[in-house]
């Protein structure tokens, strides 16, 4: 089994390494589930969002590594 956390729409989301897009200690909202391993997360009060995955390494956001100075996010899911 890849995962063993389920992620739904409007999960909280705990960003513990940030990038460009995502603060570091912020929290954030899961959107629109595309299937178990990738979703939305969005990056703040409106509908702006980056595609997660959620797989073995763990859930983050991955960037094109001219986009942001980090290529990934790296988030845990809050209790």
């Amino acid at each position: 089994m890849i995962n063993t956390i389920e992620i739904k729409t409007n999960d909280k989301l705990l960003c513990i390494r940030g990038n460009d897009f995502y603060l570091e200690g912020e929290i954030y909202t899961v959107g629109r589930i595309v299937n178990n391993k990738y979703f939305q997360l969005l990056t703040g009060s409106n509908d702006d969002h980056w595609y997660a995955t959620l797989d073995e390494q763990g859930i983050y956001v991955s960037f094109d590594s001219t986009t942001a100075k980090n290529s990934k996010a790296w988030f845990d899911r809050i209790a």
